[in-house]
């Protein structure tokens, strides 16, 4: 069984509400030492039961909005760090680096 599938199991256990241990439990009595370990199955339900996406971080990358806005943001003051940048948009430090370093004035 590859890493995905372990991933849906266990996504399938949590939104069930499974204890962590009987997920694992199940998981080891079937695959073996192929089964994640006891911290994994605890770290992906987790993640599972926080909304994160997997897998992955969620693209928003250099859309035509957020050049607007970041460039808008430095011609209205260019002396603004990246940090700042961050905090006015949410978008990641690589994101506003690569839209700075891409799209110069």
């Amino acid at each position: 069984m590859n890493k995905e599938n372990f991933r849906f199991y266990i996504k399938v256990c949590t939104a069930l509400h499974i204890e962590l241990k009987a997920i694992r439990d199940e998981l080891y009595s079937v695959f073996g030492d192929e089964a994640p370990s006891h911290s994994t199955v605890v770290r992906w339900s987790k993640r599972f039961r926080e909304g994160e996406p997997r897998p992955g971080q969620p693209v928003t990358e250099k859309t035509t909005e957020n050049i607007e806005e970041v460039r808008g943001l430095i011609d209205d003051d260019d002396h603004l760090t990246i940090d700042e940048i961050h905090q006015e948009t949410g978008l990641s430090h690589g994101t506003i680096v690569r839209i700075i370093s891409d799209h110069p004035k």
